[in-house]
């Protein structure tokens, strides 16, 4: 640089704290012009952070001197102007800081290294070793409709201006058959692939699947990675980097990886799309799936949304005709869907003891798929041995001191414990309250399940696969392999285990206990409900060649409710009309468009101060602002909150809204020092 050329001026996107009200990019001064998307170093109040050299003209040459910028990230390409535009859309919409979004969402140890231990890392990956070569795998042959939904996906590649696709196919029908399909067409076409799945433990299961059959396509390294929070520091940079660099030509991951940054991406798959795990739950609340389909429209290329039980949302975008819908009727090799039969629990004679979980047809109809050496689950969504303790006494329960909530008696390490804040004691030996020794559970969970099956079916070989236990590294992994490999008889579980696993020798399916969501004051319970037991459901006989009918057995006291009867049919397409109608006649998503303010606070009082002058900060007659109302669990360690609705009838009128809302909201938290924090939720998931 010329001795007397004045420094160039760089726009940084970095993560400034949010009351400090610096929502944008700042200026700083740098030695050199740097290209848009450069990663550096900057520093901001006495730390210096990582930061991202943003699009766009630095803003008029400021009075003052700008502080220089720190390092230079000189080895690694600059991020792509589409990354930058993904990140500038989802922090406008999700209305959040872009500097905040992209320091949540690039790798955390970027943050740590300087340009010099990047530049050794990337050596590093350079020079990892090819893999073994490997022979073609045998492909299956498709069947007619997994041919059509593949024909599709490749007209729709070749297209300049795709749709998205919703493939919409009943569990074991071969949706990852069209997924490999369509990646194997994007990849012969010489671009990326995007992948995302909706949990972490489903991650490594279609890792097999892909690298299996992509093994002798991409025998480079790193050729295939995955982007899960599950990996190391050092892994999740390294998958980073891979994708970043082109290396990587099919990468797999959860939520996070819409964000992965790829420079030929040619292809988008979400895998159960329908799934809640998308919708990110704290920080910059955005929906990955969403994100996706933005991402696709704005690259112009396919993005493939599947699932059994599509959500509202992305049916009536097929129905409207804004997406393209791929049907697959029909399971694989010829197998038919589980039977379903509504066990009608007012039948039972109201006999004193009887247990309403494992009643005695149940346990007649376990004990002969036991007897034919048959697999079964028991699928109950409350993990625990029981969700309270009781005292009969004084009627003492064990609620947690920290929040409006019971805390839930785990058996086998003898503790209470709090699933929302984590609080955690031994079980008292005598009731708190009164002294009382006769102190009994309420209700059961998962571990009693576990516990009253292994007690009725003696013989019977139990697993419970639930949060608490596999809780540790691997544990998983080897519960699922002792299932795949017919060392379970009887598998207990939560949701966890109603999701995308492809169990061949489960034939019997139980739901225990489903009524509760039926009348949740949510207006998504049903549908969450509807697509869990369908999932549920879709475990069970998934290898046609099986003797006897799969049958799945749902134990419920409304066995005429409306949700059970298209269940009993398989029939999501009278179940999604019918909830559509519903949800047009109240005017809810997807006819209406929703934000949440939330805040927290010591006190419930100061939090609904907070929000009741939100409330008053803007006037829009296009815009609904609801009272503020306590959380469904109003107390979380010892915080109050309080959450209040805004719905218009158009997105656009409710964004507009929002963008000038928020600042003022800034400004409003200064005066309101006893709210902890505060959060806007768009499109929230859960009300």
């Amino acid at each position: 640089m010329p001795e007397n050329a004045a420094p160039a001026v760089v726009r940084v996107a970095v993560d400034a704290p949010q009351h400090s009200g610096l929502t944008g990019p700042l200026d700083y001064a740098s030695e050199q012009a740097l290209a848009s998307g450069t990663l550096v170093r900057v520093p901001l109040g006495r730390r210096e952070l990582l930061g991202v050299v943003w699009p766009g003209d630095a803003g008029p040459a400021p009075e003052m001197a700008l502080r220089p910028v720190a390092a230079v990230f000189g080895a690694i390409p600059p991020l792509g102007a589409d990354w930058c535009r993904l990140l500038d859309f989802a922090a406008g919409y999700y209305q959040r800081s872009v500097g905040e979004l992209a320091s949540a969402v690039l790798p955390p140890q970027l943050r740590e290294l300087s340009p010099e231990q990047l530049a050794a890392r990337l050596r590093k990956l350079q020079k990892k070793p090819a893999k073994a070569a490997v022979p073609e795998p045998a492909r299956p042959a498709l069947a007619p409709e997994q041919a059509v939904a593949v024909e599709r996906i490749a007209a729709q590649l070749a297209s300049g201006a795709p749709k998205p696709l919703l493939l919409f196919g009943v569990t074991g029908s071969g949706k990852t058959e069209v997924y490999l399909r369509a990646a194997e067409a994007a990849l012969a076409a010489g671009r990326q692939v995007l992948v995302l799945v909706p949990e972490i433990n489903l991650t490594p299961q279609l890792e097999a699947r892909f690298t299996e059959r992509f093994a002798a396509l991409l025998p480079e390294p790193l050729a295939i990675v995955s982007l899960h929070s599950a990996l190391t520091p050092a892994q999740r940079l390294q998958n980073w980097l891979a994708a970043h660099l082109g290396t990587a030509r099919l990468v797999l991951g959860t939520r996070l990886a819409v964000f992965a940054s790829m420079p030929e991406l040619g292809l988008i798959v979400v895998d159960e799309e329908h799934d809640p795990s998308y919708k990110q739950q704290d920080g910059a609340r955005y929906s990955a799936r969403d994100l996706a389909v933005w991402r696709a429209h704005d690259l112009k290329v396919p993005v493939v949304l599947g699932s059994a039980t599509p959500s509202l949302e992305s049916w009536q975008h097929a129905e409207s005709g804004r997406y393209e819908r791929l049907t697959l009727a029909a399971r694989i090799g010829g197998g038919a869907l589980p039977r379903v039969r509504l066990f009608d629990m007012k039948a039972l004679p109201p006999t004193a003891g009887v247990t309403t979980a494992l009643t005695a047809p149940l346990l007649a109809a376990l004990k002969e798929r036991l007897d034919r050496g048959e697999q079964s689950l028991v699928f109950l969504n409350r993990r625990g041995y029981a969700p309270v303790l009781h005292c009969g006494e004084c009627q003492w329960k064990s609620d947690c001191p920290h929040c409006s909530a019971w805390r839930v008696f785990h058996k086998r390490d003898r503790t209470l414990r709090c699933h929302h804040c984590g609080f955690t004691e031994r079980v008292p030996s005598a009731c708190p309250n009164c002294g009382n020794h006769d102190i009994a559970p309420i209700g059961r969970g998962t571990e009693k399940l576990e516990e009253q099956l292994t007690e009725a079916l003696p013989g019977a070989r139990v697993l419970r696969i639930d949060a608490d236990s596999t809780r540790r590294k691997g544990e998983l992994e080897a519960q699922l392999k002792a299932v795949h490999d017919g060392e379970v008889d009887i598998l207990v579980g939560t949701q966890m285990i109603t999701k995308g696993h492809d169990f061949r020798r489960i034939r019997f399916v139980a739901a225990v206990n489903p009524d509760g969501a039926l009348f949740s004051s949510d207006f998504r319970a049903p549908e969450r409900l509807f697509a869990l037991l369908m999932q549920a459901g879709g475990r069970a006989g998934r290898d046609a060649s099986g003797e006897t009918a799969a049958e799945m057995w749902v134990q419920t006291w409304h066995r005429d409710h409306g949700l059970y009867q298209a269940l009993a049919r398989h029939d999501y397409v009278r179940f999604a009309g019918d909830q559509l109608a519903e949800r047009r006649s109240a005017s809810l998503p997807p006819f209406s468009h929703l934000a949440l303010l939330r805040a927290e606070a010591r006190t419930a009082e100061a939090a609904k101060a907070f929000l009741d002058a939100a409330a008053g900060l803007m006037q829009d007659e296009g815009v609904l602002v609801y009272p503020p109302v306590p959380h469904v669990v109003a107390r979380v360690a010892d915080v109050e909150r309080m959450q209040m609705l805004v719905e218009a009838a158009q997105r656009a009128r409710l964004q507009a809204f929002l963008r000038d809302w928020v600042p003022a909201l800034l400004a409003l938290k200064r005066e309101h020092k006893a709210v902890l924090r505060w959060a806007v939720d768009v499109d929230p998931l859960a009300i």
